[in-house]
């Protein structure tokens, strides 16, 4: 979807008046179409080719951006679109009679070559009609938002002529204003109509500067006005007026807002100085107290420099006896290197006599718990014998062994 973003004109996305400023220019080329092969070039959107396709032969737009064409090919039907650019235009030399080029000269680096292309697919007779933003005004109306960002370069007048002159033999300059007037008119407003301009604006105060160039000769010198709407402009003032007057109502209510708005800042922005004027003095104190401390400073980097100068003769001191200290740790670790070697096999010979006393506690420790087991099994037998009635009738016939 093509935006408006004030480089070109898009239908239904612009103001009234800047609107009607841009179809008045092909309501005024209309007049010269009818009948004619027309060129619309740098044609935007294309709803200026639309217009002059409704008298004209042919009509043919064609822009540089291919947004712009797909737009115009989408919304209108009659002229022919294509994409080119202004300063190498597709079409064979003197194959048409009218150029139209509105607010394009100015968008364009090269527009020299824009007018040597003009002159080039014209007909001898053919009809350049090209306009220009007048410089002088356009400095005054956008002196606070400054230049129009899409404009390489804009004319005055005598510059406008000046280059026009240089590529085609006739050249008439008229200009386009937003005019007051007052029409007489049926209630439909239909054409034809006589039109006086009782007086004219210099070129230096023009709103546009409209050019029309030839090889031959121009058409018959003829004023053109086009009024976008005939109705009562005074009554229209007076809505307008009264919408104004709620708009400055609103205004004012916001302005009052604005004001509460603006004491409750100067009283937080007089809080606010006497913070930083306290502060300013708490960092003044705060300047002398740190001049202090970076002359403190000074004076220990003084004294770290001759503590460090010892430090370093103490350090080669200590390298000196580590190195010695270093010797003497490697001759005893050699030495008890030696010793730890006889210590193990010593300890090894421990641990083999320790190995065979174990064995012989083993098998001492099993003789004995046989020896045990015996012993257990013969009081057993000794006490069957005691009990035995046999052992003790003999006893008492004092016959068999003496058992204690």
């Amino acid at each position: 979807m093509v935006e408006f973003t004030g480089e070109r004109v898009v239908p239904g996305q612009v103001s009234d008046d800047l609107w009607s400023e841009h179809v008045a220019r092909y309501a005024f080329a209309r007049q010269y179409a009818a009948g004619k092969q027309v060129l619309d070039a740098g044609c935007g959107t294309g709803y200026g080719s639309s217009v002059l396709a409704g008298v004209a032969a042919t009509v043919i737009g064609f822009d540089i951006a291919p947004d712009a064409v797909e737009y115009a090919r989408s919304h209108f039907t009659a002229p022919r679109f294509l994409q080119a650019a202004c300063s190498a235009m597709p079409f064979a030399a003197r194959s048409v009679e009218v150029v139209v080029a509105f607010e394009v000269i100015e968008h364009l680096q090269n527009y020299r070559a824009f007018l040597e292309e003009s002159a080039r697919v014209l007909k001898p007779e053919g009809l350049l009609i090209v306009s220009s933003p007048n410089r002088l005004y356009y400095a005054e109306t956008r002196a606070e938002t400054g230049p129009n960002p899409y404009h390489e370069h804009e004319f005055e007048a005598e510059e406008f002529v000046g280059e026009l002159e240089n590529h085609f033999t006739n050249v008439r300059l008229l200009l386009q204003n937003r005019v007051e007037s007052f029409a007489f008119h049926s209630e439909n407003g239909s054409p034809p109509a006589e039109v006086r301009i009782e007086r004219g604006g210099k070129a230096s105060e023009a709103h546009f500067l409209i050019g029309l160039c030839s090889a031959g000769a121009l058409p018959e010198r003829r004023s053109f006005v086009y009024v976008p709407s005939a109705a009562n402009v005074l009554r229209e003032r007076e809505r307008h007026i009264h919408l104004l007057e709620d708009e400055l109502a609103q205004v004012k209510s916001w302005l009052a807002q604005t004001q509460a708005e603006r004491d409750s800042i100067l009283k937080l922005h007089a809080a606010l100085k006497e913070d930083l004027e306290a502060s300013n003095r708490w960092a003044q104190s705060l300047g002398a107290e740190l001049e202090a401390a970076r002359q403190r400073i000074v004076s220990l980097q003084e004294e770290l420099e001759t503590t460090a100068a010892g430090y370093q003769a103490k350090v080669l001191a200590l390298e000196e006896e580590n190195q010695a200290k270093t010797a003497w740790a490697l001759e005893t670790e050699a030495r008890f290197t030696n010793d730890l070697a006889a210590k193990c096999d010593e300890l090894a010979e421990c641990v083999r006599l320790l190995e065979a006393a174990e064995r012989t506690v083993v098998e001492r420790t099993l003789w004995a718990q046989r020896t045990e087991t015996e012993r257990d099994q013969l009081s057993a037998k000794l006490g069957l014998v005691q009990a035995s009635r046999w052992i003790r009738l003999g006893r008492k016939m004092r016959l068999g062994p003496k058992i204690e």
